[in-house]
């Protein structure tokens, strides 16, 4: 699609933050909800695990699927079917009458977040014209952690006052609303399918190097993120004593100082077009960080997850602008290729979830924590195969330093 004209780019791009920040509270509302969860079903630390797991799972198993079907049928239609679906499942979670039928709508919840995410991000960039996407695509990326902010602190105090069901149905229902809202008002050219059907054959996503690269790099990024923000808050309240207050309002702080780290990242990304100096520089530091959680207190805690959030932020946003950098990657195919390093990310960040909750179980935080941030680095070596530049395809860099500079956000 051609891009909107700026007001009406800015106005979609406030629509699809909204949906993106309401994806994210229910992606995080559990992790406050583990230990009463827990109690409810009788089960401990290493079932937390599983239950973090098999969302990122469904999310995962999804990423292909939307990126193929948004490449056919348009993002925008893909895009709002999967935040419908997360809706209805959260609200499903919360009237889960065993454990294993809460594992089963937190799939189906995943499947809905793996619908919505890639498309959506490929509707935003297709907004604006070349050199103007990086702030953007960086705002929406970075809302995830202002939705996961409020999901985590949301989430610890609905679940001491009302319950952890009432808690997840919050974030289910409000999801739900924004999305009706989003039905109505954002436009049908934003997103609208291509007027000729993809060409047969093997897509060119899959034929790029570049794109299996970033999937596996980040695999440790991607678990570690999840599991940090999901146990950071049991951790608090049951290692060092902190009120479910405090421990969520520590939560926050591991996710939202990444809504800086977006915008940042995204400049970053257009203006140096130097991802693998950008990716290591930033997930080393985080892993670095995570490494030694557990040896100080509440300070620490905050510092810690400061640099995490803000390198989290800067590495995603990057990350989801330099495919429209890769000669050889059809503009329609764009959501194919995020969505293929996501399903790549997710699939082996579920695993890595689960490993954690069961470093946990038998060797408890003190061993966990240090293991997590070594997963950071450890799959990093990936970014060999990442050339070391990646410069726009022949025109677009002219076209970009030739752009006005961009007008106010939305």
């Amino acid at each position: 699609m051609e891009p909107l004209p700026p007001r009406a780019a800015h106005r979609a791009t406030g629509v699809l933050v909204a949906l993106r920040v309401g994806y994210a509270y229910n992606w995080f509302s559990v992790g406050p909800a583990l230990p009463a969860i827990g109690a409810t079903f009788s089960v401990g630390p290493a079932a937390w695990g599983v239950l973090v797991a098999v969302f990122l799972a469904g999310a995962g198993a999804m990423q292909l699927p939307a990126g193929l079907l948004a490449r056919r049928y348009g993002p925008r239609r893909i895009s709002l079917l999967g935040v419908a679906l997360l809706s209805v499942a959260a609200l499903g979670s919360a009237a889960a009458p065993s454990f294993s039928a809460l594992l089963a709508a937190r799939l189906l919840a995943g499947v809905g977040a793996g619908l919505f995410f890639s498309p959506a991000i490929g509707l935003v960039a297709s907004l604006y014209p070349d050199g103007r996407r990086g702030v953007p695509v960086g705002i929406f990326s970075s809302a995830f952690s202002l939705g996961a902010a409020l999901g985590i602190l949301g989430s610890s105090l609905l679940v001491p006052a009302f319950g952890w069901p009432v808690a997840l149905a919050a974030g289910g229902a409000a999801l739900g609303v924004t999305t009706l809202l989003a039905v109505g008002t954002l436009p049908a050219a934003a997103g609208a399918p291509e007027p000729a059907r993809p060409p047969p054959g093997i897509p060119a996503a899959f034929r790029l190097r570049a794109v299996w690269a970033v999937g596996v790099a980040f695999v440790g990024f991607e678990g570690a993120t999840f599991a940090a923000t999901q146990f950071v808050v049991p951790w608090g309240e049951s290692v060092l004593g902190w009120s479910a207050l405090l421990a969520g309002a520590v939560g926050m702080v591991f996710v939202l100082p990444s809504v800086a780290g977006g915008p940042v990242g995204g400049s970053f990304a257009e203006r140096f077009h130097r991802p693998r100096t950008q990716f290591v520089v930033a997930a080393v530091a985080a892993g670095a960080v995570l490494a030694v959680l557990p040896y100080g207190g509440l300070l620490a805690a905050v510092g810690v997850g400061s640099v995490f959030a803000f390198a989290y932020g800067f590495v995603y946003a990057v990350m989801y602008v330099i495919p429209y950098t890769w000669a050889g990657l059809p503009r329609r195919e764009v959501p194919l290729a995020i969505g293929l390093f996501n399903a790549v990310q997710l699939a082996g960040g579920a695993g890595i979830s689960a490993l954690f909750g069961w470093l946990v179980a038998v060797r408890g935080y003190a061993v966990a924590w240090p293991a997590l941030g070594g997963m950071v680095v450890l799959t990093l070596g990936a970014l060999a195969a990442l050339p070391r530049g990646t410069p726009a395809a022949p025109g677009r860099r002219a076209a970009a330093r030739a752009a006005p500079p961009p007008g106010p956000g939305p």
